[in-house]
């Protein structure tokens, strides 16, 4: 009887070798954070929800692309964490509209620095909801084409210390002694990919093909169309026979996909999420011309979504920066901040409940006394109107990147 509590303990030795290893390889890996293991290891799984009520105050921040150093910029430029990285953005719900992944070197530090944030905002009643963009579908599916070499690097040697991680614990009695192989399936070389590059693409396809450890544990929770408030967020937009398929069974579909897919033998995201017009590469809103804008369309869009006022999207480089078309229906927020797209400063886009739309930015062209901040009356210059999110005449071209 005298050593019951020891066989207890006993028994919680190879979780806590399971938990150090892990705590052991996301510090490696990613660049030096120390995330303490999930205490709710099937969160992951949990049911995606589609709407959420008006937010007091909401930040919608667009692609990312690979740029860590502009991440934190944006974050910093709407007040949500200090010059260490801390979350203090209280209560703030922040939508990250997808592209992450792609032209950039640091995709998975930002993904796991937005998972630090995530649960630092969580304790402070905050909220970070991510999203797909065509880029997360593109490498789930195994679509390389916009990988960068730093970005092959980066999974390389995130493979390395998931290898080592599998390793150390199958040394461990009461843990999994024959794992399965990391890269089963997944060939040695690739037609057209230089020999020095087979490795980083072995490490990219075993780490976010559907079922793998990077797409389940960080994708898994990303959801595809979003509703908060009067507001609807999708990467690329959403037609009328998005709305009447339903947002809800997009989101479930999308993550079963990412969860389940190579059990399944679905290598392809479902068709909604592919072709040019698809939620996450639409462009029908994104023109850089208002004319060429199918207002009509999205008047029909917002519609059928009740108490919808607007719909705000990436996608589509946004030289002028954040701006709106359709009557500021329609707001384009990605301004290609990242260095892998124009290295645009960055700007983000404030919601608050008790208040109009307004721009936060870094552009010193559109500081406003001394504050980065476009108010939502009075534009800039008096070249923007109404909201102050329409394009200027005259302004800058849009530059499209084809991806």
């Amino acid at each position: 009887m005298e050593d019951h509590p020891r066989r207890e303990e006993c028994r919680e030795i190879p979780k806590l070798v399971s938990s150090f290893v892990d705590t052991f390889v996301d510090f490696s890996v990613s660049g030096g954070l120390f995330l303490l293991p999930n205490p709710n290891p099937n969160s992951n799984h949990n049911p995606l929800r589609t709407q959420y009520p008006a937010a007091d105050r909401l930040i919608a921040i667009g692609d990312l692309h690979g740029d860590l150093e502009k991440t934190r910029q944006s974050l910093r430029l709407a007040g949500l964490v200090d010059a260490a990285d801390k979350w203090i953005g209280g209560s703030t719900t922040v939508v990250q509209i997808g592209d992450v992944l792609d032209r950039g070197g640091e995709e998975l530090k930002i993904l796991y620095f937005i998972e630090k944030l995530r649960r630092e905002a969580a304790r402070c009643g905050g909220e970070i909801i991510s999203m797909n963009g065509n880029h997360e579908i593109m490498n789930v599916e195994g679509d390389f084409r916009f990988v960068t070499k730093e970005g092959l690097e980066e999974f390389k040697i995130w493979a390395d210390w998931y290898s080592i991680g599998r390793e150390m614990k199958s040394l461990c009695d009461g843990l999994e002694k024959n794992p399965r192989d990391l890269f089963e399936g997944i060939p040695h070389s690739f037609n057209g990919v230089k020999s020095e590059f087979s490795e980083g693409f072995r490490a990219r396809i075993a780490a976010l093909r559907p079922s793998g450890p990077i797409s389940s544990r960080f994708l898994s929770r990303n959801v595809t169309v979003l509703v908060i408030g009067d507001s609807v967020f999708v990467h690329g937009g959403l037609l009328p026979s998005h709305v009447s398929y339903g947002l809800d069974r997009i989101n479930d579909e999308v993550r079963d996909w990412i969860v389940n897919g190579s059990s399944q033998g679905r290598r392809y995201s479902p068709g909604y999420c592919r072709g040019r017009n698809a939620v996450v590469w639409l462009r029908s809103f994104s023109d850089e011309s208002p004319a060429k804008c199918d207002c009509e369309a999205l008047e029909h869009v917002l519609a059928t979504i009740p108490g919808a006022k607007r719909m705000i999207m990436g996608h589509t480089i946004q030289q002028v920066g954040i701006n709106g078309v359709c009557d500021d229906r329609a707001i384009r927020i990605d301004v290609g901040m990242s260095k892998g797209c124009i290295d645009g400063l960055p700007e983000v886009l404030e919601i608050k409940r008790s208040e109009e739309v307004r721009i936060l930015t870094s552009n010193p062209v559109y500081f406003k006394s001394s504050t980065a901040v476009v108010e939502a009356e009075g534009g800039i210059g008096g070249r923007r109107e109404g909201l102050g999110l329409l394009l200027p005449e005259n302004g800058p071209k849009q530059v499209e990147v084809k991806a």
